[in-house]
């Protein structure tokens, strides 16, 4: 019986000192084996030669355009033009009636002429004291009145006259002979053809890279010749609701083959970038916010916030956040948190 308890105090014993020994290493818990380590191709960042250049949607314009319209309520009595010709700057395009206005003008000739004629009398009869001064400034005010009526009348004469105010090409006509128009009433419109304008609009982190005078290439649809254009006019705002700058460019048009209102495809080439940082497009993370590219410090990784600008097949430009010399890692991306630590598989 003795033996029997020493047996099993000593199988005790051997069981509870196993349970001390400490567990051998091995995976933690949900987490990545011990020892491993991502491998990761990157791209150390150098300069190159890049020729910018910028597409954007343009809108051909006229140079100048206007709708003709009255500035009085009339009666058309004579219309001078045709459709869709070439007029010069003054050209009498349509006549409203005015007969009332020259009797208007014709009556006050007369009152203003008998009230000379009696200011003539006054002032001989003041100089023998037969009449007041004060009647005589009266007269003498009347006459003036006169004067003032007649010249308001004659420039609502003018009025009855619609003359073309720039030279231009005319559109089609909306009145005819004997219409009543007014002040609201659109009877034809006048445009410059030559040359013209094309709008359109850039990333506003090109202000500083568009000057007056950059040459601006473009195409329109139905047409596979190239036009050139050149900047004359950059708003001095950035657009609010599209952070995009709005451009104007002049653009010769002596053959009247580009047409107000057409689409254009825009090119703007800036000047050569010695400097440029291109990295492959892979490596550029893209957020709702921002975009960022993973950069190797001291063998872990690091996110960074980059804008971006032109693209070609398999590079993107990188305008800010990187340096000459940053590696950044192209491959492995999703794997790599920020301050992990990796190897290089490949460096190009």
């Amino acid at each position: 019986m003795f033996l029997v308890l020493i047996a099993a105090g000593y199988f005790t014993y051997r069981l509870l000192a196993k349970s001390d020994k400490p567990a051998p290493a091995g995976p933690a818990a949900g987490g990545r084996p011990a020892g491993r380590t991502i491998l990761a191709d990157a791209y150390v960042v150098k300069p190159v030669t890049l020729d910018e250049s910028i597409e954007a949607s343009g809108t051909l314009q006229s140079n100048e355009e206007v709708e003709l319209k009255p500035e009085i309520t009339g009666r058309i009595t004579n219309i001078y033009f045709k459709e869709g010709v070439n007029v010069a700057k003054g050209t009498l395009l349509i006549k409203l009636y005015d007969g009332d206005i020259r009797a208007q003008i014709q009556k006050l000739e007369l009152q203003r002429q008998l009230a000379k004629t009696t200011l003539e009398r006054q002032e001989n009869l003041l100089k023998i004291n037969g009449i007041s001064q004060q009647d005589v400034d009266v007269t003498a005010n009347q006459v003036s009145a006169y004067g003032a009526d007649i010249e308001y009348n004659k420039a609502q004469l003018q009025k009855t006259e619609i003359r073309a105010p720039f030279s231009g090409t005319l559109g089609l006509r909306y009145v005819s002979e004997g219409a009543i128009v007014g002040p609201a009433t659109i009877m034809t419109t006048l445009q410059q053809l030559d040359p013209l304008k094309i709008d359109f609009s850039v990333p506003e982190k090109y202000r500083n890279s568009i000057k007056k005078n950059d040459v601006v290439t473009f195409t329109v649809t139905g047409d596979a010749d190239k036009y050139t254009g050149s900047i004359y006019a950059i708003d001095p705002k950035i657009d609010l609701s599209t952070r995009s700058l709005r451009i104007r460019a002049l653009v010769p048009n002596p053959k009247g083959r580009l047409f107000p209102g057409s689409f254009a495809k825009t090119t703007l080439s800036l000047k050569d970038n010695p400097n440029a940082i291109m990295i492959p497009s892979q490596a550029v993370i893209p957020g709702t916010r921002d975009k960022q590219v993973i950069v190797a410090d001291s063998g872990r990784a690091k996110f960074v916030v980059v804008e971006t600008g032109i693209r070609s097949e398999s590079n993107v430009q990188i305008t800010s956040g990187l340096q000459i010399g940053d590696t950044v890692i192209t491959t492995g991306i999703l794997q790599l948190k920020p301050g992990m630590p990796f190897k290089y598989n490949k460096v190009q």
